[in-house]
């Protein structure tokens, strides 16, 4: 039967890969790439990298471009909904097209699949509409965990839950009953929007890569130099690729 592999390659640095990952990425006949519109010319050199250096001769590579998603609508929800099914038409096609029989094909997948990613959603998917594989699912090293490792921290203190959110959510306010919150998929720089008041920022972008921005400090304090970084490195870039935790202090 066939095999999916769904393979989280890490936040940005080539030795983020596991172990585990490198040998999913030795026994893969094909890898299916989704190319995005805004795709960063720097992790597409990485991606190469690591098929270089970790997949078996002879593999393929079949790459098509990705579903459009509208960004701008205020049906959020309806939105994705209709990304991914989208997108779901493109796996069914490039599975049936490309994958023989008995063959495993793989999904790469920035960070850890099961972090703000659609790939296992989608999967499912094309598997309801009546597809016959099996598929696994490979973690990888998130930007979060990337982010604690960086500035030498926890996610989490004694007795006290961490919320994973969006900018788009912080923007509504600072959640109630909790003290630790990483924030991911900020467009907006949210964080410059929330009363300051009692709270730090460990704040990374561009994690593992010799671009790799890191700060820290009071809010108040150093949300203006973040602001200023943020926007210094998406002019030079192009793109920012971030997350930050923010804490409430312990006085």
């Amino acid at each position: 039967m066939q095999q999916i592999l769904v393979i989280g390659i890490g936040a940005g640095d080539p030795d983020h890969l596991t172990l585990q990952a490198a040998k999913a990425l030795a026994r893969t006949d094909v890898f299916f790439i989704l190319d995005k519109n805004e795709e960063r010319q720097d992790m597409i050199r990485l991606r190469r990298q690591i098929l270089a250096e970790h997949a078996k001769p002879g593999h393929r590579v079949v790459g098509v471009p990705d579903a459009e998603r509208d960004r701008t609508t205020p049906a959020y929800t309806a939105a994705v909904d209709d990304w991914r099914r989208r997108r779901a038409d493109l796996v069914e096609g490039l599975l049936a097209e490309h994958l023989g029989p008995g063959e495993t094909g793989a999904f790469l997948v920035w960070g850890d699949p099961s972090l703000y990613d659609s790939v296992i959603a989608v999967v499912e998917e094309v598997l309801a509409r009546g597809a016959a594989f099996t598929y696994e699912v490979i973690p990888g090293i998130s930007s979060v965990s990337a982010l604690a490792a960086r500035h030498r921290t926890t996610l989490t203190r004694v007795g006290r839950p961490v919320q994973i959110t969006t900018g788009r959510r912080l923007a509504q306010g600072f959640p109630a009953g909790v003290d630790d919150v990483v924030v991911m998929l900020d467009g907006r720089a949210a964080f410059t929007e929330i009363d300051p008041e009692g709270l730090e920022i460990f704040y990374g972008a561009y994690l593992g890569t010799p671009d790799e921005i890191l700060a820290a400090g009071p809010l108040a304090e150093a949300a203006p130099r973040i602001r200023e970084l943020r926007e210094e490195a998406r002019e030079r870039k192009g793109w920012i690729m971030d997350s930050y935790l923010l804490r409430r202090s312990e006085s």
